[in-house]
């Protein structure tokens, strides 16, 4: 839905807004510059740098729409101001034991914006996460995958990173 919340974490949030600010105020602005430069070569048609110049316009363009669009839907969720730490909510870090191969898992239950599967971000509106939501260590949650059913038992929830975890956010 085009008008739903965005829910997204204060790091989700601040690298949306930082995205936004290089393309509008570093990227952008220097693309003008070879735009106009190229327009001023003559031939338009065959000017590559001209060419080339507004089609990134265009997309830089697009991009800031979208992210503007995203902050101005955003909900900000502070997962240190969660109360209730020992159940799942969004923003937490959960780590899951699988009952099918015996391997842990840990994962962060973060806003659409912000899914990074290499760091184990995992959307709120994801088959797992929503399995999760408001759980608690010791529970067994059962999940709906394409292979059938899988199990997992919550071994952990926090609401800070684990001291395992390296963290850089993902760039867009």
């Amino acid at each position: 839905m085009a008008d739903e919340k965005n829910y997204i974490t204060p790091e989700g949030h601040a690298a949306i807004e930082a995205e936004f600010q290089q393309l509008l105020k570093v990227e952008r602005p220097e693309l003008v510059k070879v735009v106009s430069w190229a327009a001023g070569n003559g031939d338009r048609s065959e000017n590559g740098d001209y060419i080339y110049g507004k089609r990134r316009l265009r997309q830089i363009d697009g991009r800031l729409r979208f992210l503007m669009q995203r902050m101005d839907l955003a909900v900000i969720v502070d997962p240190a101001k969660q109360q209730g730490l020992d159940k799942i909510f969004f923003g937490a870090w959960v780590t899951l034991f699988a009952l099918k191969d015996d391997t842990e898992h840990t994962y962060r239950i973060v806003g659409k914006d912000e899914i990074e599967p290499s760091l184990g971000y995992i959307s709120w509106v994801s088959p797992l996460a929503r399995a999760l939501l408001g759980k608690q260590i010791g529970d067994i949650v059962k999940v709906i995958v394409p292979a059938g059913v899988e199990q997992y038992e919550v071994i952990a929830v926090q609401y800070k990173p684990p001291s395992n975890i390296t963290l850089s956010l993902p760039v867009n």
